[in-house]
């Protein structure tokens, strides 16, 4: 079997611990080639990996390599041009989350995916597993009737993180995830950008919610990003939601998330913490449902988005449950979260 081609730009901490090592073990797709503006790291990633293109300069690698996927691992703010330029060579497009961290940006990148008949997928992991996708259909089959209310919650034990210090879990990897990307106000760090991304695109999957406003308090770290946000917001069709996120839950507890989606005929409730996982269906005729989750399949996995990237890049049918149109509510969400931080003010969508 013929693999599909891959080319890696951003040879990052998450890239060289995640992305590249799970497609390097892909029977469906092998990377070939790898970019970024420090050489050094090319050079440092390439020997780790075997793998033989090393670039500086994107478009080389595009034009030269014949690439049927393309993975964006770069900082958040610089997403949206490599994105646009894999896209436009005929890539399948893998963008880290959050996609793009302007809402023009996570549009434009959608447009440029319609036009190019391609897929952008975004690697939010907790959508791509089989409950996440069931309580979609639930919702799409009309199972708790149109969707009024959202209630969406998660936290991460990443104060060190967004503090501007080492993350603990990374002291053995061969990068580290660097403070400007993720604790720096101006390059889009913050819990928002850096986790509620995860949260919000599974809400938004799930409900098939489009936001139109929103407010936010928030608290700050000491480089001045969130690590606190508490937000309201309205979706189209008149749905209220409310989101919540916690940078500094203790590290022995972990990542959970907590989302309850209230309709007009009855309710979905997912939540997930320290190996304990539930997703229930609850109607107001009794009809209720849950779904079994095994042991640890809730636990985040990384690496279940990349294989279904490597999976679309060899022309496999695929649920892509996370797409450009997911990760451009996303950002523009988020957008609009950080200017009511900012403005004190409700602000629109897009606005």
């Amino acid at each position: 079997m013929t693999k599909a081609r891959i080319g890696v730009v951003g040879v990052g901490w998450w890239a060289t611990f995640n992305h590249i090592p799970t497609l390097q073990a892909s029977v469906e797709a092998e990377v070939v080639a790898l970019c970024d503006l420090d050489g050094e790291r090319v050079r440092v990633a390439g020997e780790q990996f075997g793998i033989g293109g090393r670039y500086t300069d994107l478009s080389q690698m595009l034009a030269s390599e014949r690439l049927d996927g393309l993975v964006v691992s770069t900082p958040h703010v610089a997403h949206t041009a490599p994105a646009i330029a894999g896209l436009e060579a005929g890539c399948h497009v893998l963008v880290e989350k959050p996609m793009a961290t302007t809402a023009a940006d996570g549009r434009a990148i959608a447009a440029a995916a319609r036009a190019a008949g391609r897929e952008v997928l975004v690697p939010t992991g907790m959508n791509f597993t089989p409950f996440s996708i069931r309580a979609a259909q639930m919702v799409r089959d009309g199972r708790i009737g149109a969707v009024r209310h959202a209630v969406c919650q998660m936290g991460s034990a990443l104060d060190d993180l967004f503090g501007g210090e080492p993350m603990l879990e990374t002291r053995d990897h061969l990068f580290r995830p660097p403070p400007s990307t993720w604790a720096d106000p101006a390059r889009a760090g913050g819990y928002g950008w850096g986790q509620m991304s995860h949260s919000l695109a599974w809400l938004c999957y799930v409900a098939d919610l489009e936001f139109e406003t929103i407010y936010n308090l928030n608290g700050l770290s000491k480089t001045g990003v969130d690590l606190y946000d508490a937000a309201a917001g309205r979706a189209k069709g008149g749905v209220s939601v409310a989101l919540s996120g916690s940078a500094t839950v203790p590290k022995h507890r972990g990542m959970h998330m907590d989302i309850r989606i209230f309709g007009s005929e009855g309710m979905i409730l997912f939540d997930c913490e320290g190996g304990r996982a539930r997703l229930e269906l609850s109607r107001l005729d009794g009809r209720d449902e849950v779904v079994a989750i095994g042991p640890g399949e809730a636990d985040y996995d990384g690496a279940l988005p990349v294989r279904v990237f490597a999976q679309l890049c060899a022309g496999r049918d695929v649920v892509n449950a996370a797409n450009a149109e997911n990760g451009a509510r996303v950002s523009e969400t988020l957008d609009a979260l950080y200017r009511s931080a900012r403005s004190g003010r409700v602000e629109a969508i897009g606005g």
